[in-house]
């Protein structure tokens, strides 16, 4: 299974963007399909989107759609997770994880990053 790490998040304010990354290592990355969740307190873990393996396709919630961007970048095994137009509801802990497949159940990942604070203040 590879490893995975994220970093990138703060506290900013609405509207703010901020880019997450998430590295991976000890495994085979490109072959993964990589997902971003959010997890805010007392509330359960939430799809974000995905990514394919090789052609870059992306699949993103609703909450999300035309306000972030999923990309990666192979060759030095980072996936990222692009925020715009960030609103207090953003706010969560965002992790990466690596599956097979792009569903939107978190149960089907099988390697997960420690997470990284996202917080929008009004």
């Amino acid at each position: 299974q590879v490893q995975l790490a994220e970093s990138g998040g703060g506290l900013v304010q609405a509207g703010d963007s901020l880019r997450l990354s998430c590295v991976g290592s000890g495994g085979a990355f490109s072959s993964n399909v990589m997902a971003w969740f959010r997890q805010a307190p007392g509330k359960e873990r939430e799809f974000v989107g995905s990514i394919s393996q090789n052609y870059g396709f992306t699949f993103y919630a609703n909450s999300v759609k035309g306000r972030f961007t999923i990309s990666r970048d192979n060759a030095n095994n980072t996936v990222y997770l692009y925020l715009t137009d960030l609103r207090p509801e953003d706010t969560a802990v965002y992790y990466c994880a690596a599956g097979s497949t792009g569903t939107a159940n978190p149960r089907q990942y099988d390697s997960w990053g420690q997470g990284t604070q996202v917080t929008v203040s009004s």
